[in-house]
Formats: structure tokens, sequence, C-alpha cells
């Protein structure tokens, strides 16, 4: 068996105000949208982002929801290719902001020669937007 990653979910305090974020501030179409549970196409992907409660979630995998803040040791990357690397990991991270995100880190040249930033989504979830 070779491991694969089919999906991402991320626990979220608010899920109308995530799927918001998501679809509508970053673009992601809503494939299924249920009581408590979103799933979204993430471009041409096959792997989909899910949105669960954070108590929600914590209870399907069988453990307490801890409602820590600050880093979560996890971070999402989204890798930008092709000409105007620099310009366009700019816009992805303005757009993130206007969403409703926050800068984390401004768009900068990397010790290991590429360029990127970094923002977090309301619920704080860091995504990394990085390019050569």
């Amino acid at each position: 068996m070779s491991l694969q990653l089919s999906a991402v979910t991320l626990g979220v305090k608010d899920i109308n105000r995530a799927k918001k974020f998501y679809n509508e501030g970053l673009g992601c179409a809503v494939d299924q949208d249920h009581a408590g549970f979103v799933s979204l196409k993430v471009g041409d992907s096959k792997v989909s982002l899910g949105l669960y409660t954070t108590d929600a979630l914590a209870d399907d995998a069988g453990m307490p929801a801890e409602g820590g803040s600050g880093f979560r040791g996890v971070v999402l990357n989204y890798i930008v290719e092709g000409s105007g690397t620099e310009e366009r990991i700019g816009e992805v991270l303005a757009q993130a902001k206007r969403a409703g995100g926050a800068i984390v880190k401004p768009a900068q040249k990397a010790q290991w020669g590429g360029y990127s930033g970094h923002f977090s989504d309301p619920d704080g979830h860091i995504w990394k937007v990085t390019g050569y």
C-alpha cells in the first residue's frame, strides 16, 4: 500500500464563515454542503478540503476538542508555478486578506531560492503560498 492524500479536513468555529472564506473569497467550489459539514474542490486538485466544526471533528476522531490558539504544527501549502510567480503569490495573499484572512508573513525571498508568504484563514489555519 502507498499512502495517498484524498482530503484535508479543517476544524472551524463557524461553518458558514469558513465556507464563505474558501468559496467566495478564494474560489473553491462547494462540492457537498450539509448541516455541520462542507466539502470543497480545491482548484484542479483531486484533494478536497473539508470543513467541520472543531467539536464535531474532534468527536469524529474520538478525541477531546482543545480550543488552543497559536501554531498548530501544520501548514497547508499552495505552490504557484509558471511565469510571474512573485506577482501571483502577492495576488493570492491579497485575495486571502480581502476574503477575511490575515497575512502572517509577507511575501519575500526565501533562503532556498524561491519566494513565499503566509496567510491564515479566519480560524487560524496557516497557508504558505510559495514558488520559484
